[in-house]
């Protein structure tokens, strides 16, 4: 049996998964916990990575990761970083994101350029932040990567004189590279990080080999974590997932690139070689995070107070902004709640309020992509409640599948490295995610709560 694992290194945690490569089944898995906040050493992410790897490496021959996407990784001339990273949910770009849109003439002509309009988020954005706030920090980088690009690079023994390398799938992030052109766009680069021209990774293929450890097992190209969960599902034509973790993110697979000049939907690539349509929020399940320690419970505790609570929380509804906001585009937003009356200000209700209101921004986020869903995956960690499940299919008026529980981001770094090990034009066949179906359990309720929420969002962001 050729076994192979596969690595996602998230926000909150890094996770492990080792599988047969030909069948995908996990065979073991680890999950080690990261640090929280918006800014992190990336040395922590290395070492997280070891020690979920700590005696689970036998008979690995190939190993692939999956990283958070957008993250800041500055790097000297030694191969050590600068300063921390800064992440994809850090905001303090904001402003940055918006001076670039106006220099290059645009949201369409980012857009055109790049498939995606600078948000805070994106790379591109962090890097004027840096260059502005941290000019001296900024003189000393020599080379600029994402999170998965560094634990690739250290899996192959970290030497600086070792070129590091990235996968389309996390380039497409970053708004210096094209996706349409398969191409980095440095001229966006020198832009942005005001006339600095740090090295950037290679970009690979596919099922290209990144390098070898320094133990000989092969190291694939790796990826950003939602191309890697849509390898892990084995999406096909018309599946849309949506994924409830920390934030929240909407994606398909399509054919070609697109360039959505509104920037709400980010033109990325996915591992494949086809494209990757994505929307994303900030605030998914840290609303239900947040809400569980405001009622002094837990996440299970929250689902047993939403249960004793109608669907439309008998009018109380929470706009989630709880962390500003990247869909839509409001970065120093925040969560308010509105509908309160003596009998709706009751722990049940905000419970529910907190559910509901985090997927109607999930919904809108649903509505933007360029695509009429024929099957919508839900995934993520709050997907594992039954009442969020059924909460979901009445706010999207939709059915919704929730796949087995599994860990669908590593296990598509996996399936990316047994690609890269037995090579061929498509990655292997392993088989489908089965799932459950779940309907909406209050027809014309979803709409109702969908109005209620959007006439409330207008008000205060019109």
């Amino acid at each position: 049996m050729t076994v192979v694992a596969g690595v996602d290194s998230s926000t909150q945690s890094c996770k492990v998964v080792v599988c047969d490569a030909d069948t995908g089944t996990v065979l073991r898995h680890r999950q080690i916990p990261h640090h929280d906040g918006t800014e992190v050493p990336p040395l922590m992410w290395w070492e997280a990575l070891r020690a979920a790897c700590d005696r689970m490496m036998r008979d690995v021959e190939a190993i692939a990761v999956a990283g958070q996407q957008h993250g800041l990784v500055a790097l000297d001339a030694a191969g050590h970083p600068v300063r921390d990273a800064l992440l994809w949910n850090d905001t303090r770009s904001a402003e940055a994101a918006a001076q670039l849109v106006d220099e290059l003439g645009g949201p369409q002509a980012w857009a055109d350029a790049v498939g995606s309009v600078p948000l805070a988020a994106h790379t591109v954005a962090k890097l004027r932040w840096f260059a502005d706030h941290e000019p001296e920090l900024a003189d000393r980088t020599v080379r600029v990567l994402l999170p998965h690009d560094y634990l690739t690079w250290q899996l192959r023994g970290g030497d600086p004189a070792t070129e590091p390398t990235t996968d389309r799938g996390d380039a497409s992030g970053t708004g210096y590279w094209s996706p349409a052109a398969g191409a980095y766009r440095t001229d966006l680069l020198t832009m942005a990080f005001r006339g600095r021209s740090p090295a950037l990774p290679r970009v690979l293929a596919p099922a290209e080999t990144a390098g070898h450890t320094p133990g000989g097992r092969l190291v694939a190209a790796g990826t950003g974590d939602n191309a890697a969960a849509a390898l892990g599902l084995g999406i096909g034509d018309g599946d849309v997932v949506v994924s409830l973790g920390t934030s929240g993110t909407v994606f398909t697979r399509a054919a070609r690139p697109s360039a959505d000049p509104t920037g709400a939907v980010n033109g990325f690539a996915d591992a494949t070689g086809a494209f990757l349509p994505l929307v994303c929020t900030l605030n998914a399940a840290r609303v239900l995070d947040a809400t569980a320690v405001l009622l002094g419970t837990d996440l299970s505790g929250v689902e047993v107070l939403a249960a004793q609570s109608p669907a439309g929380a008998d009018g109380l509804t929470l706009l989630p902004y709880i962390a500003g906001e990247r869909t839509p585009n409001l970065p120093y937003a925040t969560g308010s709640l509105h509908g309160l009356r003596q009998h709706t200000m009751r722990p049940h209700h905000l419970a529910r309020a907190a559910i509901e209101g985090m997927l109607c921004n999930i919904a809108e986020a649903l509505d933007r992509l360029p695509t009429v869903p024929r099957r919508i995956l839900l995934i993520g960690g709050a997907s594992r409640s039954r009442l969020i499940a059924h909460a979901a299919a009445t706010i999207f008026g939709r059915t919704v599948t929730v796949p087995n529980p599994s860990e669908y981001v590593a296990l598509g770094a996996a399936r990316q490295a047994a690609w890269a090990l037995h090579g061929g034009p498509r990655p292997p066949r392993w088989p489908a995610a089965a799932g459950t179906e779940f309907h909406s359990l209050a027809e014309g309720i979803g709409a109702a709560v969908r109005q209620r929420y959007t006439e409330i969002r207008d008000s205060y962001y019109p």
